[in-house]
């Protein structure tokens, strides 16, 4: 029952979208003036706020401003709160256990480790006292576990080494078609990238993504089909059900209509894996950057001569095509307000230092002058014709002359300006900077590029529009942001500056970016 409701109390009430589970506990929330008074059954509470079921559906109420009383009402003095962390085991085992410590250290707390029945690791926060404040229950595996577990609501946050496959999206969808998307649930934690390893005795130098899938479809089984040595190919691959693996199956052999070869050795880790290549000079693998071992790294080389390692800077800037971020998919329920600010550490400078000791490629903002990018000017130089000519080249170059590249780069879809997850990730990062001050009295320029497929005057346009659909991206998620404090301005050259060979899908959409540029 409501009797009366105040401003100050309509601001601390809001409805949500999906509730979880009633916990059938009754309570009585009443404001500490006595003028408001809301009963029902009480759903959660996470250290900051109550869920409770009323009769006007489920609301969110502020603990700081009630009084709780009834059967239902949590001890505030011994609330702890309670995440359960399923999925990816390198990352489960290799990262989290670093990010729990520092966090607990950033908020003055003890952290302490032990393991479940069912082989779980826990990790408990405890205040000064002793007291314990947080449990973070962390069960490694595979993706597909995480995902699974994500979506019969037996974990809060799942570890993923790729994105939801279209049953997993129709699956979330038909559980709960009320909740947001998948893709709107989801934060990247670090990158990665699939690389191809070779022995340090193995000759060849750089490989294509065609001639990978030919590889590992069977198609070439000796190394002198590719230049190398007269020997026999040996494959290595992750395990089906790691995320990397069926990355690379996705994104390489579906891509090129190739199946995978049943001569394959397959690994459970990338250390395994690493350590297997490299005590054969002619096996050939697919693997992690994380965890490369003595393994030798092969460039990805394009028919037209460009080629791409898998450097912090390019993998950054998703300019190596085959960059695997680190994903973070969420519940849809809110989380304990302890565990919402441990996802915010995830992103501070300390954490960004912890993903990259532990060998992932961090987010933190990094700059390039255009004098150091002289493999890009030159494959634009190398690229040039009758769409794009030396005096437009000269143009793009008079006009980034004393700028720096920003490691931020936002990719988009064939012909669409729609984000990718991780450009959606990366716009909330540009934006926290701006927000810090981090570009006060400089310009920004958006700078937007195509491939080369279509007429040039069309990408033009279609690349400026993708460089003003970023900017604003941007200047609405920097929304508190005095807009005299940095300009931001758009610039658009189409196809002129290719990062990869147009000549294959995955070259074209490396081309297909903005990127951001300080003056």
């Amino acid at each position: 029952m409501i009797r009366y409701v105040g401003a100050a109390v309509i601001a601390a009430l809001f409805l949500l979208s999906h509730p979880s589970p009633a916990i059938a506990q009754d309570v009585e929330l009443r404001s500490l003036d006595g003028s408001v008074t809301l009963e029902g059954n009480l759903i959660s509470y996470d250290g900051a706020y109550y869920r409770i079921e009323t009769e006007f559906g489920p609301m969110t109420v502020s603990a700081q401003g009630v009084a709780c009383a009834g059967p239902g009402c949590p001890d505030l003095t011994t609330f702890v709160a309670e995440a359960r962390i399923a999925g990816a085991a390198t990352v489960a085992e290799g990262l989290m256990p670093e990010l729990l410590q520092g966090f607990a250290e950033a908020q003055g707390m003890a952290l302490r480790q032990t393991e479940g029945a069912d082989g779980t690791q826990i990790f408990t926060l405890s205040r000064r006292d002793g007291s314990p404040a947080a449990r973070f229950h962390l069960t490694p595996g595979t993706t597909d576990a995480g995902f699974l577990a994500l979506l019969n609501g037996e974990t809060d946050i799942a570890l993923a080494l790729r994105e939801p496959n279209a049953a997993e999206r129709r699956a979330a969808e038909a559980a709960a078609p009320d909740d947001p998307a998948l893709e709107r649930r989801v934060r990247v934690l670090a990158l990665d990238a699939l690389v191809p390893v070779v022995s340090p005795e193995n000759p060849v130098d750089a490989i294509s993504l065609p001639d990978l899938a030919r590889l590992f479809g069977g198609e070439v089984t000796n190394w002198s089909e590719l230049g190398g040595p007269d020997a026999p190919v040996a494959l290595h691959l992750l395990s089906p059900g790691l995320g990397l693996a069926q990355g690379f199956a996705d994104r390489v052999l579906v891509a090129s209509d190739s199946g995978l070869s049943e001569e394959v050795t397959r690994h459970d880790s990338g250390a395994a894996l690493a350590a297997a290549v490299a005590n054969d000079p002619y096996a050939v693998g697919i693997m992690p950057r994380s965890s490369r071992g003595l393994a030798r790294s092969l460039p990805l080389r394009g028919a037209c001569g460009f080629s791409q390692l898998a450097t912090p800077d390019a993998v950054k800037a998703e300019d190596y095509p085959l960059t695997a971020p680190v994903y973070l998919y969420l519940a849809p329920r809110r989380l304990p307000q302890l565990v919402r600010q441990f996802l915010d550490f995830t992103r501070s400078e300390t954490a960004e230092r912890m993903v990259q000791s532990a060998g992932y490629v961090n987010q933190s903002l990094t700059r390039t002058p255009l004098a150091w990018q002289g493999a890009r000017l030159a494959n634009a130089i190398a690229g040039a014709g009758e769409d794009v000519t030396l005096a437009d080249l000269q143009t793009l170059v008079a006009r980034l002359d004393g700028a720096e590249r920003l490691s931020p780069t936002f990719r988009f879809g064939d012909g669409t300006a729609e984000l990718d997850t991780q450009s959606r990730a990366s716009v909330l990062r540009l934006a926290a900077a701006i927000e810090r001050g981090a570009f006060d009295g400089r310009r920004l320029i958006f700078v937007g590029f195509s491939d080369s497929a279509g007429a040039a005057a069309v990408n033009r346009r279609l690349s400026l529009r993708r460089a003003e659909t970023v900017r604003e991206a941007v200047i609405a998620a920097a929304e508190a942001v005095d807009p005299d404090r940095v300009e931001m301005i758009v610039e658009a050259f189409g196809e002129a500056m290719p990062m990869a060979c147009d000549d294959t899908d995955w070259g074209r959409a490396v081309n297909r970016r903005v990127e951001v540029w300080l003056e």
